[in-house]
Order: C-alpha cells, then structure tokens, then sequence
C-alpha cells in the first residue's frame, strides 16, 4: 500500500466566525500575510513528505476558507520543482468548471516535465456548491465532464500534427500541445466516486478510483469497480487501482495522538458549513442520486458509522474512528486499523491521508508524518494482497 500526503491547506483563523465558510464567505476574513504563512508552512509539509519517502496529493476548491489551493496545478508546478522523489497527485482538476480542456493538458504537461514525469492527472466533476462561483451551466455536467477527458487525453497522445477538435461542447480550430508530457501517451488517470455506479465509469476504463471519507460505502464503491473492470479487462484489478481517503492522526502515545486528532476532527465541523441553496444546485446531480438523498433526508450529507446512522456534530474522535473515516493511535494502533478496514472493503492500495486537517499544529503534524513514514508506511508496503471474498462486516453499502 502507498501513502499520499494531503491538506487541503485551510485557512482555520476564520474559522470562528460565526457565518458560512463556502461560496459566499466574505473575503475580508482573510488576512493575506497570514494565508502566505499558512500556504508555505503546508508546502513544507508536502516537502517533507518528499523527504520521508511519501507520495503527495493536492486538490483545490473556490471561494472557501476551507481550503486555499485554487489551483491544484499551480500548487503542484511549486512541488515538481521542490521535490525530486515523491509522485505527485492532482485528485482533482474539476474539468467541468474549465472553458477550455486545452489549458488543464497545459497544465498538466508542464508540471509533468518541470518534475521529471512525476504527476498523476486526477479529472473530476467537482462538487455542486462550486457551480455557482465557476458560472456554468449546471446541467450536462458529466457529458462535458467526458468530452473535456477525451479532448484532453487526445492532446497528450497526439504525435502528428496539429490537431481541431469539434465536439458537442468543446470547439478548437487548431492547436498544439507545447510541451508534451514526458510520461506518454499520458500521466496516469485518477478518478473519485461515492457510489458503486460512478465507480464503474472509472473501472471500465482501467483507471485508478479513490473514495473520500466513506467508511463502510467504500466496499460498495470499490465492487462496483472492480465488476466493471472484470467485464473490461477480464480480470481482478490490482489494489494498486483503488484509493481511499481518510484522516491520520500518529504519536508515539496514544492519548497524545486523540489530542491530535481531536484538533483534526474540526475539518468535518468546518467543510459542511455552506448555505442550503449550494447543496444541490438544479441540474447538477443526476436523477438517481436526488432519490438517494431524498430518501435518506437530511442526513444524506453527513459521515456515516457503519450500522448506518449519520455522525452528527457531536461525534467524538472514537465515532469517527469506529466509522473508519479517522485512523488514531500509536504507529501500531494505525498499522492494525488500516489493516482491519483493508480486509472489510476487500483491498485496496493507495491511502490518501490527511495528514494535516483542521487546526493541527506544523509541529505535530511533523511529527505524525515522521512516524507514520518510518514506522507505518514499510508495514503497509508488506501487507499482503486481501482477496475481495474476504469482506467481512454487515455495513451501508
């Protein structure tokens, strides 16, 4: 199993004020200097990820104090050029928000060869609350979500000539991609789903898939998947295909680590405070998942434990836990949940960690990289495979 670094870089002094942190958040609450602050002191986090022999993950989000990177390339081209080791992931460049599919294979090929052939290309939807502040159309997102890829992995595949593209959304007289890619035909393909349906667009199409803080749904995630890979490819995909997202919180004592992880715990207070109206902007989602939602009521949007019920905002770090969104404790304490919840979901090879979130220190979170990278990461490359029949536990999903 690798491991992947990530924050989502918050600017958590705003944090206190009492309003919405998303879309309509006055901009007043941040203090520049301070957010360059914040922004350099995550970007040494990330270098010392580097430096410890982890994999880096970035992904940006808009109008938010939740999270300052607007540019997942930008933030990765400052990376390509500061690390020399670690694989650096985009998990996501919301490709239905861009104009133009053109500038994201730019993007993406420059930092691709600013880093020696070191990027990973995660294209994803976005999230609906974001429509608002990218001004497009909500509705046909994910047909121009599929146009945008195709028009993207034709840009970084092209060894002729120039080349015109003339598609339903998109419409290029001609155009050249200045520079290429060094890995070719193109970087490696990430996707994120929430459902065993959305998985299965991922599987056909044998690119890797991450779940994001879905405890007991990942298994269904992650079936749906691998069904869809086997009707494909005629075979088991490795684990190595598959990722999951969850919060690390490490000490070498474990109740300093729940300290850690309680400070950590504030991200899931923050990232749902936004107005109702951007939940579910008109046209965005498709029908089935309204139904979801609709039936599920209000909790539909929250964490959930694995019997099913929502954790509400007063979940502690041991429901958080239970529910496997958060994995807290010594080196040992994380090594055996990590491997618990790989055996329930049936495998899977990439662990994007929250390796800061909320309003965890630089020192500690140091400190929790250290530990994790010298004494979880080399049990996690170990672990052996777990075959999908191995599923164990009754869960959502």
């Amino acid at each position: 199993m690798k491991i992947w670094h990530f924050s989502e870089q918050a600017y958590h002094p705003a944090w206190g004020e009492p309003a919405g942190l998303r879309v309509n958040f006055p901009q007043y609450h941040c203090d520049p200097v301070e957010a360059g602050q914040l922004l350099n002191r995550y970007l040494d986090e990330y270098c010392l990820a580097d430096e410890l022999g982890l994999n880096i993950m970035v992904n940006e989000h808009h109008a938010t104090a939740t999270c300052m990177s607007t540019s997942v390339m930008t933030t990765l081209a400052i990376l390509a050029r500061e690390t020399s080791k670690a694989r650096l992931l985009a998990l996501g460049i919301p490709l239905a928000n861009r104009a133009n599919p053109m500038r994201v294979a730019e993007e993406v090929a420059l930092a691709d060869c600013l880093s020696g052939g070191r990027i990973e290309m995660g294209l994803v939807k976005g999230v609906p609350l974001e429509v608002i502040v990218s001004n497009r159309q909500p509705t046909q997102f994910m047909d121009r979500f599929w146009e945008a890829h195709d028009l993207i992995i034709a840009a970084m595949s092209n060894l002729g000539e120039t080349f015109s593209w003339e598609g339903e959304h998109y419409h290029i007289r001609t155009s050249a991609l200045w520079p290429r890619p060094v890995q070719q035909p193109h970087p490696p393909v990430w996707g994120t789903a929430s459902s065993a349906s959305s998985a299965r667009m991922y599987g056909a199409r044998g690119y890797t898939c991450a779940t994001f803080l879905s405890g007991a749904v990942a298994r269904s995630v992650f079936t749906g998947y691998r069904d869809a890979y086997i009707e494909a490819f005629g075979k088991q995909p490795s684990a190595d295909r598959l990722g999951y997202l969850a919060v690390v919180a490490c000490a070498s004592d474990r109740k300093e680590a729940y300290r850690r992880a309680e400070e950590m715990r504030k991200y899931f207070l923050a990232a749902p405070r936004f107005d109702a109206p951007f939940r579910n902007v008109m046209g965005f989602n498709p029908v089935e998942a309204n139904l979801r939602a609709l039936t599920a009521g209000a909790s539909a949007m929250r964490p959930r434990l694995r019997n099913g019920e929502p954790l509400g905002p007063d979940a502690s770090v041991e429901d958080y836990v239970s529910a496997q969104l958060m994995f807290v404790g010594t080196p040992d304490d994380v090594y055996e949940q990590l491997a618990q919840f790989n055996v329930d979901v049936g495998g899977f090879g990439n662990l994007l960690m929250m390796g800061q979130a909320g309003e965890l220190s630089h020192a500690d979170t140091a400190d929790s990289l250290t530990l994790i990278a010298k004494e979880v990461a080399p049990r996690l490359a170990e672990m052996p495979d777990v075959s999908p029949l191995e599923v164990r536990y009754e869960g959502v999903g």
